[in-house]
């Protein structure tokens, strides 16, 4: 479990130009959050507009107020409050409706939020159905799902910060309307000093996003670590190979670098964020110190004092939190690339024009003409230079040892995988020419590492065919065929138990009661093609023989493909086909290759041996 020394310790920091740049994204970001819900989007902007007038609103109404006292305590006794008690109630109703407003936005911005993140989680999960398994089994496109999926609850925190930065600029306007009229250098005090604040800002976003960014490997085997070391799947493993000290002393040396890591750059970023904050306060005291030398020499009101000194230190506020929001909004747009980019992957497995429908009855079979297949990154061969037929109506049986590419074989056949060289026909037609749904539609595999889900038994069988899972029929039909039925009436809830024990309530099964469930849903649709991979490596002799018996009644009239170490089973084949390092070495029947005296003959006679 050795660190990824291909990845960089710090990736290339964002210049200030490729933060601008990055802000592109906003657009594409807006229409997805558009589209997640246009009326808490069309709201969240209409009450956020609303909210933005109101600092000015209630500092010219606090003016006129103070205004008005000082007016009635120096106007010889005489006393009509009747304007004041008008704009005290105004302030009120401005203070309510701003309390509401904020109230009525942090609602919509959650709501707003939830649904984005709904929407863009079904979005990815929608993506990745359509790219290619090899696609998906690469770190490099891991790595890319990973940051994706991070950024579908990252991003609601950077539409809350664009709608807050619209709000704040239109307040904004108010206010510096308000001081203008009054000294044109207040507001360039107010640049100044804030500026070392923005700069500092964003010099430690960049920071943060370039190590956040290279440290991506390095949590995925975090958040692995952290599975196996708590985990019911994982416990008997670390237990009997004492391996918690192992797990959790790896687990420390990641955590510990990480906390390092992000601790001297926080250490560093609150240690600056001080010394800016003290240059803004100071330009806010000078500022406040020169309004009140002109109120004091009679140029303004004190009315005046309590608007300008407010405007100013409202729009500071405003101001430093805008600039400080910026970078933020263009380091978070940056984080949109790896958000977007992931949905510009696109699969190489792709869909005819004019798709050709999938033969009903198979007529010609499958013919592999010089296939060969390499995975990306490798410079190794995981097939080549096949050439065979699977003729209709007949069983092959794939023999070889480990890593010898008899799944990579299955999974040509079955165009999850797209051939390097060669092609694959069926029925004389490029495999190409048909639609991937159709094809595999009416294949039926399971792979030796199925999963074993975490629902009912009733799903559990008819994820073999999910547009049937209502088909209760079907579904007892399909654990018969397995003999997961019997499995069935044992279980306390029968076809509705829980399987597993993630969930409360949950029974946890065998390796070969788990195998049968899996077996099952091949049943599950009327498939011409079915494949089996290690059909039944956990069951035992008895179990196995009983799958088999059915499993021949199933197959009659069908093509079948068994990949199989034992070989009992793969005995039962009509051919035998032999694989070595990803060639075809060997195709016959039992009796044939018995009598060639190849692999396939030395391999049987040590099995045979084993069982004697």
């Amino acid at each position: 479990m050795k660190q990824n020394r291909n990845a960089p310790p710090i990736q290339k920091k964002p210049t200030f130009k490729e933060r601008l740049s990055a802000l592109s994204n906003l657009p594409a970001f807006f229409k997805l959050v558009w589209k997640s819900s246009p009326k808490k989007t069309f709201f969240s902007f209409f009450f956020r507009i609303l909210r933005s007038a109101m600092p000015v609103a209630l500092l010219y109404v606090g003016k006129l107020i103070v205004d008005e006292v000082i007016l009635l305590n120096s106007n010889n006794g005489i006393h009509d409050a009747t304007y004041l008690w008008k704009l005290v109630a105004l302030e009120f109703v401005l203070a309510i409706t701003t309390d509401g407003l904020n109230r009525i936005i942090s609602l919509l911005d959650s709501l707003l939020g939830d649904s984005f993140s709904n929407y863009t989680s079904v979005k990815i999960m929608r993506h990745a159905a359509t790219l290619d398994l090899e696609q998906s089994e690469d770190s490099e496109f891991y790595d890319k799902l990973e940051r994706a999926r991070q950024q579908t609850l990252g991003r609601t925190m950077l539409l809350s910060q664009i709608m807050g930065q619209i709000q704040d600029l239109i307040s904004m306007a108010f206010l510096i309307g308000g001081l203008f009229t009054f000294n044109p250098w207040l507001i360039a005090i107010l640049v100044v000093t804030i500026l070392p604040a923005f700069l500092g800002e964003s010099y430690f976003n960049n920071q943060n996003y370039s190590l956040t960014r290279s440290q991506t490997p390095e949590r995925r085997e975090l958040d692995y670590l952290r599975y196996l070391g708590a985990s019911d799947e994982t416990a008997k493993e670390i237990k009997i190979f004492n391996l918690a000290d192992f797990v959790i002393g790896r687990f420390k040396k990641l955590s510990d670098q990480f906390y390092s890591d992000n601790s001297k750059l926080a250490k560093r970023r609150s240690l600056w964020g001080t010394v800016f904050s003290m240059l803004g306060s100071t330009g806010y005291y000078g500022a406040y110190v020169f309004i009140i030398m002109k109120t004091i020499t009679g140029h303004l009101s004190v009315g005046d004092l309590t608007f300008l000194a407010g405007s100013f230190r409202q729009l500071r506020s405003l101001t430093e939190g805008i600039l400080l929001r910026f970078t933020t909004i263009s380091q978070g747009a940056i984080y949109l690339n790896d958000f977007l980019e992931f949905f510009e992957i696109m699969p190489s497995i792709v869909v005819s024009k004019n798709p050709v429908p999938f033969p009903n009855p198979i007529q010609q079979g499958f013919t592999f003409e010089n296939v060969g297949f390499k995975y990306r990154h490798s410079e190794n061969w995981a097939n080549r230079y096949l050439n065979f037929t699977l003729h209709p109506g007949e069983t092959l049986a794939l023999v070889g040892e480990n890593g010898a590419g008899k799944t990579t074989l299955v999974k040509l056949l079955s165009r999850l995988y797209e051939p390097t060289e060669g092609r694959i026909l069926l029925d004389g037609i490029d495999l190409k020419e048909y639609d991937p749904k159709d094809l595999q539609h009416n294949i039926g595999v399971i792979f030796q590492d199925y999963l074993r889900y975490q629902m009912s038994l009733s799903n559990n069988i008819a994820v073999g065919d999910i547009t049937q899972l209502d088909n209760e029929a079907l579904i007892k039909k399909a654990a018969k065929g397995s003999t997961a039925d019997a499995l069935a009436e044992k279980l306390p809830n029968q076809y509705e138990q829980a399987l597993g024990k993630r969930f409360n309530n949950g029974v946890e099964l065998s390796g070969g009661e788990w195998q049968k469930v899996a077996l099952s849903r091949i049943y599950m649709k009327e498939s011409q093609v079915l494949i089996l991979d290690e059909p039944t490596a956990a069951l035992d002799a008895r179990a196995e023989y009983e799958v088999f018996q059915r499993f021949a009644h199933m197959t009659e009239g069908k093509s079948a493909v068994l990949i199989s170490h034992r070989f009992s089973t793969a005995r039962l084949a009509d051919r035998i086909l032999v694989l070595d390092r990803g060639q075809l070495l060997e195709i016959g029947t039992h009796a044939e290759l018995l009598a060639l005296k190849g692999r396939y003959a030395e391999l049987f006679a040590l099995q045979a041996r084993g069982y004697q």
